[in-house]
Order: structure tokens, then C-alpha cells, then sequence
């Protein structure tokens, strides 16, 4: 006993000697480990997930796997996949948990085709894939549409045995919908157990959208009326799949019985009237959501103000663009992309200056925008400057940019100017020009009265030519009398377009023009005969935030009685200025004072009295017309403007036109 006593017996040491203390033993792997892994997810940044990542290998601690994993799936939370594969590369250990961090990383950021070929990696390192593994190699399969693929994964899952884990389930008919392969699709779901069914929503709303895609509505109303539990999802996918089938009034009917309306609900409705070319009820919704006090997204935004642009409604634009700013939204690329469009497309090219000035992050979208507000304006100096700035700040342009370059050069008559960057276009970008750029150099060159080069440049194409380029043609001949090539043009419109309306149209008026009205009767009665119509003319006017739209010759209007008496009004004042009307511009076999009857009526001047009327005075009046403005339209619009001491701004389906002081600012050539 007293020995032992002696081993508990106080040491002495020596006076003022110190010794330090002995250092505390390493703590346990796994909770070093699990330091780790708190410091890895609390990164912020690559930097700093960087630091924690140099300590761990100070530590020779990443044999461990649990921490390679971590790390992977932290720099992909992080949008950093090239710092995910480095990580994984250089690890020792490559298991199944390191491999399913890596794809899942890889699919979460759209890097498909990457994510594709290290799960083939996995299956050559002998490592077996499971649940986890599956539904994202089957959402980067699907994302690439690679229905073989898809199958052989298929095969696979079958042979791992995890074909009846949910979300597996629900990724195997996702991928087929994907690649439009809906009687599979219908398969994999008629064959899942009852349990999948009565377990994931996401399995009806994937396949409901699916049956929308191709347009199985029928099949998708079965679908949604079997389900045994219902979420906004499935509702906001039967709405939008009426919605991209044209048919918006029965999406609004299964709109209004949604139980509880979600942002997302209300943005499906938004966007898929806007689509529909029903933008003033686009507009109501918006505001109706607004006032039942749901919040906006980005997208409700856009689709709203895509709305506004589309109709020239400048005051809802600017509501829209003051809820915005009132409610401190953040000015992204989205969204100042879609004020520049709005502002541009409304009249308001300073405006759109501006917003596109204030906009930071600026992608290729946001210059694009902005060259072809320029550019639709008659801006071409400052199309052009804008395109140098977007090349001098480091983006690419695509082929719309030069379709908006193109478009400048043609309103400004610079046709050498085009001609010279259609070659850039191929020679300094390594871009093929579409039917549409060879569509713009036939109508610049035609609107230069070279007609002989259009007609060259077309027979020499590399693409087939098709309507579109051969109606240019035909415009540029009737502009500068050239009835001869002006029939050649019509011919091939014939052929290429037997039931297009302006094929007819087009030669209509080529007889009309050379004054063989019998000819002009024959044309008519064929279209008669086979019921083509001609698409009607119109133009909308907003006052007080209300969009007006009008028609030619239209007496609809609550309004009529005031806006014939103005535009009789106009038309005397504008003669007394010397004023003729152009009835040069009706082409049919009528008297002289019978056409300018028929031109009192055109939509674009119904609209122009309205506004006189409904707005006040010396501020702007801004019509929008769905067609080409006629050139009496064209001249009274000066003459208005003079009188009236006004700007009008009118955007046909062309360009825009500033009327000011009796001046056009296209200087009459359009």
C-alpha cells in the first residue's frame, strides 16, 4: 500500500523552473471529420472553400472520402464544377459516394454531357450506381434528348433493381417525355405501383406536361382528373398546356378554379396570353394579381412587359417599370432587357438609353435590344456605336445582332454598309447567314432602286429563296415601277404560296397598278372562291392606361361620331397646307372621290384622331399599326403634326416614324 501511496505523491521541482504543459492528445478522426465538414458548408465563396480544402490537405486527412464528397458537392452548390472535377481528380479514392456528388454536381449545373461521361467512368471503375445515382444521369440524358440513351440507362436501372424507387420512377418518365417518346413514358407510369402513384405528385405533373407537349389534352384532363392529390403544379401544367394550344379561354376557365392561386399560377396565365397575342388581357391579369396582393417574379415581370411592347402601351410600361422601382426589385440582365424592349418598342428610344445605361450585368440579350431599338428607330450612328461598345466589352455578336445591323443599314439607305458586314458576318465570325439576313439585303438593295442587284443576289444564293425574300422584291418593284419584275416576283410567290392571302394580294395589285381591272376582278374572285381572306388591318392608341384598338373603317368605337368629325377636321386643315390624298395607294377600279373615301378610313388615322381628342394638348401621340403604313397615312401624319403642333410616333410593321413640325424622321425613305 504504501508504494502504491507513493506513485500519487505531489512531485517537487526545483524553484522558479517551468516546464510547458504536455500537449493535449489529437482528437478522434470522425470528429475532426466533422469540424470539416461544418467549415465546408459554411463557404460562402470558392476562395474560401479553398482555405478549409488546404487545411484539410495540411492534415493529410483527404483519404477520407466523406470529405472529398463534401467538398465536391460544396464547390457545386457554389457554381465552381472546374474546382468539383479538380477535387475529384486528384483524390485517391474514388467510391460510389464521391461518384454521386460528382454527377449530381455536374447535372445541377448543366454540365449534361460531362455528367454522362463519368457515370460511364463509374461503370468502368466497377463501381455500381444506385437510387441516388440514376435520376440525374436520367435529368442530363433527358436535357440532351438522347432517347437511346435513355433507354440503355433504362435497362440498367432495371438490372440495379431500383426501378420502383420514386424518384427514379419519376426521372425514367421525365426523360421520355423529353424526348417525345409519350407512349413509353405512359408506360413506365401505367406500370408503377400503386405506391409511386399515391407517393409523388411529380409523377402525374411530369406526365400531364408530357401529354400537353404534344398536344394529348384529352389524355392529360384524364390524367389530372385521376389524380388522388393535387398541387399547384398540377394545375399550372394543365394551364399552361392550354396555353401553349392556343386555347387561353380554357386555361383562364381552370384558372379560376384553383383553390389557392400561387406567383407561379398567375405567371403561367401572364405569359401564356401574351403568347396567345392577347396582350391587354395579359395586362389585366398582371394587374389583377398585383391587386390581390401577390408579389411579382422576374418572369411575371417580363412577360408583363413584354406585353406593354408588344402593344406600344408606353403608360402601363411605365407602371410596370415604377413597381419595380418601388418595391426594389433588382435591375438584372432579365429585367433590364426587357425595360430597354419595352421602352424601344414603345416610342421611347431615350428612355431605353437610359434603362440600358442604368443596367449592370448586360449579356448578349441586353445589347441585342438596344442595337435593334436603334435600329427600328432610324438610329444608325448609334447603332452602330452601340455595336462597337458590345464588341469592345468582350461579347460575341450572334446572327441577331447582325440582323439588327443590317435592319439600320437598310431604314438609312447605307446599302454598301450592309453588304460589308453580311461579309463580316462569315469572314470575321464565322457565322452562315439565315434567309433572314439575305431577306434584308434584297430590301436594302430594292429600296435603293437597285433592282437588278436584288434580283442577282437572290438567283445567287446558297439558300433557297423563299415568300418572304420574293415580297420583298415585289415591294421594292411596286415602289419604283418596275411592273415587269414585279410580275416575275408575283409568280414565284404563287408557286411557293398558292393559299398565302398576299400572293394574291400582291398580284391584285400589280394588275390594279397597270390599270387591267378585269384582271384585278379575276384575282379577287379566286380568292373568294377559295375562301382566303386578306388579314385586316389595325392600329392601337393607349390613353389613360387604356389600350384603343381600331380597324380600318371602323364605326365600332363608342367614340366614332367625335373621331370622324376630327378627321374631317384634319384632312380640311391639312388640304388648306397642301395636302392631296394619295389615292394611288387604293387599287381598285373606283372613282377618284370614292378612294378618298376609302382612305379617310385607314386604322392608323381613326387612331390618329382619337388621340387628338382623348389626350392633351403638345403631348405625344403613339399609334402602333399591325402593317405597313400607306403613304397618304404617311403624308397626313406630317401635315397633323404640323397642325396640330404635336409629335406623333407611329410604328408600322417595319420601322418607327417621328412626325414633327410637318418632318418624318425616316426622311421618306422607307
Amino acid at each position: 500500500m504504501k508504494g502504491l501511496l507513493l506513485l500519487f505523491r505531489p512531485t517537487t521541482f526545483p524553484a522558479k523552473k517551468t516546464f510547458a504543459p504536455p500537449p493535449p492528445p489529437p482528437p478522434p478522426q470522425n470528429l475532426t471529420e466533422t469540424r470539416f465538414i461544418s467549415l465546408i458548408h459554411s463557404s460562402k465563396t470558392t476562395k474560401h472553400l479553398g482555405q478549409v480544402h488546404a487545411q484539410i490537405l495540411r492534415r493529410n486527412l483527404l483519404s477520407s472520402s466523406h470529405l472529398t464528397t463534401q467538398l465536391i458537392s460544396a464547390s457545386s452548390l457554389l457554381k465552381s464544377v472546374d474546382y468539383s472535377l479538380s477535387v475529384f481528380k486528384h483524390s485517391p479514392l474514388k467510391n460510389l459516394h464521391t461518384f454521386n456528388a460528382l454527377i449530381r454536381g455536374l447535372a445541377e449545373n448543366s454540365r449534361f454531357q460531362t455528367s454522362i461521361s463519368h457515370f460511364i467512368h463509374m461503370l468502368r471503375s466497377s463501381v455500381r450506381p444506385d437510387r441516388l445515382t440514376y435520376p440525374f444521369v436520367l435529368k442530363s440524358v433527358a436535357n440532351l434528348c438522347l432517347g437511346r440513351l435513355g433507354r440503355a440507362v433504362h435497362c440498367l436501372v432495371v438490372k440495379s433493381g431500383v426501378e420502383f424507387n420514386t424518384f427514379v420512377r419519376v426521372s425514367l418518365v421525365d426523360v421520355y417525355v423529353k424526348v417525345e417518346e409519350l407512349g413509353f413514358a405512359l408506360k413506365v407510369f401505367d406500370e408503377s405501383p400503386e405506391r409511386n402513384k399515391c407517393e409523388s405528385i411529380l409523377l402525374w405533373n411530369v406526365l400531364i406536361n408530357g401529354c400537353c407537349k404534344v398536344g394529348d389534352l384529352g389524355k392529360a384532363v384524364e390524367l389530372f382528373e385521376r389524380m388522388p392529390e393535387r398541387n399547384s403544379g398540377s394545375w399550372n401544367s394543365l394551364i399552361n398546356g392550354f396555353m401553349r394550344n392556343g386555347n387561353w379561354k380554357r386555361a383562364g376557365e381552370i384558372f379560376e378554379q384553383i383553390p389557392e392561386k400561387n406567383v407561379v399560377s398567375w405567371t403561367t396565365m401572364v405569359s401564356g396570353l401574351c403568347r396567345n397575342g392577347e396582350e391587354e388581357k395579359a395586362l389585366l391579369m398582371f394587374f389583377r394579381m398585383l391587386d390581390e396582393g401577390v408579389r411579382a417574379n422576374d418572369l411575371t415581370i417580363v412577360s408583363a412587359l413584354s406585353a406593354s411592347a408588344k402593344i406600344g402601351a408606353l403608360e402601363t410600361g411605365l407602371r410596370i417599370h415604377n413597381y419595380i422601382s418601388s418595391n426594389g426589385i433588382r435591375l438584372n440582365s432579365a429585367i433590364g432587357t426587357a425595360l430597354v424592349d419595352m421602352y424601344a418598342k414603345c416610342g421611347n428610344i431615350e428612355a431605353a438609353s437610359l434603362v440600358f445605361g442604368e443596367t449592370r450585368e448586360k449579356n448578349l440579350l441586353t445589347w441585342t435590344a438596344m442595337i435593334w431599338g436603334w435600329a427600328i428607330h432610324g438610329r444608325v450612328e448609334q447603332a452602330l456605336q452601340c455595336f462597337k461598345q458590345m464588341m469592345y466589352s468582350g461579347i460575341k455578336p450572334d446572327g441577331i445582332v447582325f440582323l439588327a445591323i443590317l435592319t439600320a443599314c437598310s431604314h438609312s439607305g447605307q446599302v454598301d454598309m450592309g453588304l460589308n458586314f453580311l461579309d463580316s458576318m462569315t469572314l470575321d465570325y464565322s457565322l452562315d447567314p439565315t434567309i433572314k439576313h439575305y431577306t434584308l439585303i434584297v430590301d436594302m438593295l430594292g429600296r435603293a432602286g437597285r433592282l437588278d442587284e436584288a434580283l442577282k443576289f437572290i438567283q445567287g444564293m446558297t439558300i433557297t429563296p423563299d415568300f418572304v425574300i420574293w415580297g420583298a422584291l415585289f415591294c421594292a418593284c411596286r415602289a419604283h415601277k418596275n411592273i415587269e419584275m414585279a410580275e416575275l416576283a408575283s409568280q414565284r410567290l404563287l408557286q411557293l404560296e398558292p393559299k398565302h392571302p398576299g400572293s394574291y394580294i400582291f398580284l391584285s395589285n400589280i394588275y390594279a397598278a397597270a390599270g387591267r381591272w378585269d384582271d384585278v376582278e379575276r384575282v379577287r374572285t379566286m380568292m373568294q372562291s377559295r375562301c382566303i381572306k386578306k388579314d385586316p388591318a389595325w392600329s392601337y392608341m393607349e390613353a389613360d392606361g387604356q389600350v384603343h384598338s381600331f380597324v380600318a373603317g371602323d364605326h365600332a368605337h363608342k367614340h366614332a361620331k367625335e373621331i370622324y368629325l376630327k378627321l374631317e377636321e384634319i384632312v380640311a386643315g391639312a388640304r388648306e397646307q397642301g395636302y392631296m390624298p394619295g389615292t394611288e395607294w387604293v387599287l381598285h377600279n373606283i372613282e377618284e372621290e370614292e378612294k378618298e373615301d376609302v382612305l379617310g378610313s385607314h386604322s392608323e388615322k381613326l387612331a390618329l384622331a382619337f388621340g387628338l381628342i382623348q389626350t392633351a394638348t403638345r403631348t405625344t401621340i403613339r399609334i402602333v399599326k399591325n402593317l405597313r403604313v400607306c403613304g397618304d397615312c404617311h403624308s397626313l401624319m406630317k401635315y397633323a403634326s404640323k397642325i396640330s403642333q404635336r409629335e406623333i410616333v407611329l410604328r408600322d410593321i417595319k420601322r418607327f416614324h417621328h412626325f414633327k413640325d410637318g418632318v418624318c424622321s425616316c426622311g421618306d425613305y422607307w
